[in-house]
C-alpha cells in the first residue's frame, strides 16, 4: 500500500532545489539553537498544560459555590473542547496558508487572553462561553507547535527530541497540580486562571522573532527563503561550538504541494489516517476528560475533603509526569507502534478490573486510574510525535489538526457523558466501558498501525 503514492506524485512536478535543501537540514546536530527554539515554543505548551487541569481543580470549589449540576460541570469541561476542535482544524488550515510561527503568535495571544478574562467570570454562562475561546487558542496551539518542532528537529534524535519538548506540557500538568494546591485553598480559584495566561503572553515578543520552518517554504516553493532561514540556522549552529558536515545527498526530494485534505483519503494515506483517528479519539474520550472529572469523582461520589481532593490530583499529576518521561526515553527504543499497542493495553485492563470490581472506594479509584494515567497520557505527548511523522509537510499541520479535532469532539462528548452516568450512580460503568474501548484501539494499533521510528520525515511520508 505504501508505494501507491507513486499516482499521486506522478501528477506533480519534483523540484530538485528541495533535496539540496533538504540535505542540508538533515546534516544538523541537536545545538543549543534548537534548545532555545524548544524552550520558547515549549513556555506556551507548559501554560497550556496549566489551563487544562485548571479547570478540574477548580470545578470542586465554585461547583458547589455556584451550585452547579453534574451536567453543568460537564458542559463547562465540554465548551473548552468545542473551540479545541474548532481551533485545531481551522487555524491548522490557517497554518498551511500562512507558516507556523505567525499562527503560533495569534493561537497563544488568543488563549492567554481569554485565559485572563475566565478570572472575571461572574457565573456558568460567562465562563462556559470564555471557556470556547480559550479552547480556540488551545486547540490550534498544540498541533501547530508539534508541527514546527517536528520539522527543525534532527531525523536522529527527532523522537526524543519533540518528546522533550511535549514533556513540558506533563511538567505543566504537575506544576498545575502542586499550584492548585497552594493556590486555591489561599488565594481563591479565580488565580489559577491568571497563573495560566499572563505567562504566554509575556512571551510573545520572543515567539514573534523565531524563524519559519524551511520546510514549509520549501512546500510553498519560498526555496530562495527557506535557503535563507537554512543559512542562518547553520551560522547559529556554528556560532554554538557545533561542526557542520557536508550535506546530505540521500534525502528524497519531495513533490510540490497540493495541501488538500483529500489527500488524507489517497491510497498511501488512508490507513494511516483511519488508525491515527481511532488513536486520537480514544485518547480524547479517556484521558483529559478521565483527569479532569477524578478531583469531582472524589470531593462528589466519595465526600473527601477538599484538601484530599487536591493530594489525589497531585498525585495523579506525579504519574502523568511519570509515564511521560518514560516515553521520552524508551519510544525511540521500543517504536511507536509497540508503545501505543502497550499503553492501550495496560490502561485498557486497569480501567475493566475497576469497573467489574465496582469502584467502591476512592483509594481503589485511585490506585487503578494511577495506572492508567501512567499509560494513556504518554500518548498524549507521543501521539503528536507519531501524528507528525504520518503526513508529508504539505498537510502535516492540516492532518495533525484535523486527527487532533476528533480528539477534542470526543473529549467535548465524554465529560458531558460522565457527568450524566455519574448523576445515575453507575461509576463502575464509566470505568468498564472506558476500558473496552482501550482495549479495543490496542489491537488495531497492533494490527495496522506504520512505524516510523529512525526515518527521515520525508521518507516516512512523500
Amino acid at each position: 500500500m505504501e508505494t501507491e503514492v507513486g499516482a499521486k506524485v506522478d501528477r506533480m512536478a519534483v523540484n530538485p532545489a528541495t533535496a539540496k535543501l533538504l540535505g542540508r537540514i538533515e546534516r544538523w546536530p541537536l545545538s543549543s539553537y534548537h534548545m532555545k527554539v524548544r524552550a520558547i515554543v515549549g513556555t506556551a505548551n507548559f501554560f497550556d498544560a496549566i489551563d487544562y487541569v485548571t479547570i478540574g481543580l477548580v470545578l470542586p470549589v465554585f461547583g458547589q459555590l455556584w451550585r452547579l449540576t453534574p451536567g453543568q460541570m460537564g458542559l463547562l469541561i465540554s465548551g473548552s473542547f468545542l473551540g479545541q476542535m474548532v481551533g485545531a482544524t481551522g487555524f491548522g488550515r490557517m497554518a498551511e496558508r500562512y507558516g507556523r510561527i505567525p499562527i503560533l503568535v495569534l493561537v497563544t495571544a488568543i488563549y492567554g487572553l481569554a485565559n485572563v478574562s475566565c478570572a472575571l467570570a461572574v457565573g456558568f454562562a460567562s465562563l462556559l462561553l470564555l471557556r470556547i475561546i480559550q479552547g480556540l487558542g488551545i486547540g490550534a496551539l498544540s498541533p501547530v507547535a508539534a508541527t514546527y518542532i517536528n520539522e527543525i528537529a534532527p531525523t536522529k534524535v527527532r523522537g526524543r527530541f519533540v518528546l522533550l519538548f511535549e514533556l513540558l506540557f506533563a511538567i505543566g500538568i504537575l506544576v498545575a497540580g502542586f499550584l492548585g494546591r497552594w493556590i486555591i485553598p489561599t488565594y481563591g480559584w479565580k488565580a489559577m486562571f491568571l497563573v495560566g495566561g499572563i505567562p504566554p503572553l509575556l512571551i510573545l515578543p520572543a515567539m514573534y522573532r523565531l524563524p519559519e520552518s524551511p520546510r514549509w517554504l520549501m512546500s510553498r516553493e519560498r526555496f530562495e527563503e527557506a535557503d535563507k532561514v537554512i543559512s542562518q540556522i547553520d551560522a547559529r549552529i556554528s556560532a554554538a561550538g557545533k561542526t557542520l558536515g557536508p550535506a546530505l545527498e540521500s534525502v528524497p526530494a519531495t513533490p510540490v504541494p497540493s495541501g488538500r485534505w483529500r489527500e488524507l483519503f489517497s491510497p498511501m494515506y488512508r490507513v494511516r489516517t483511519l488508525v491515527i483517528w481511532a488513536i486520537w479519539i480514544t485518547v480524547g474520550f479517556i484521558s483529559w476528560p478521565l483527569v479532569i472529572w477524578l478531583p469531582s469523582i472524589y470531593r462528589n461520589v466519595f465526600h473527601v475533603t477538599l484538601v484530599q481532593t487536591l493530594n489525589y490530583a497531585m498525585f495523579n499529576n506525579i504519574t502523568i509526569l511519570a509515564g511521560t518521561v518514560s516515553c521520552v526515553f524508551l519510544i525511540d527504543i521500543t517504536g511507536r507502534k509497540k508503545w501505543f499497542t502497550g499503553a492501550f493495553a495496560l490502561a485498557g485492563l486497569s480501567l475493566v478490573i475497576l469497573g467489574l470490581s465496582g469502584a467502591r472506594t476512592a483509594a481503589e479509584v485511585f490506585a487503578l486510574t494511577t495506572v492508567t494515567l501512567y499509560c494513556i497520557t504518554s500518548l498524549n505527548l507521543a501521539i503528536w510525535l507519531y501524528t507528525c511523522e504520518l503526513y508529508p509537510t504539505r498537510i502535516r499541520a492540516l492532518g495533525s489538526g484535523i486527527a487532533m479535532t476528533w480528539a477534542k469532539f470526543a473529549g467535548m462528548v465524554a465529560p458531558a457523558v460522565i457527568g450524566w452516568t455519574m448523576a445515575g450512580g453507575h461509576l463502575a460503568s464509566i470505568f468498564f466501558g472506558l476500558g473496552v474501548i482501550s482495549a479495543v484501539v490496542a489491537v488495531i494499533t497492533a494490527l495496522l498501525a506504520v512505524e516510523t521510528k529512525g526515518r527521515v520525515l520525508e521518507e516516512c511520508s512523500p
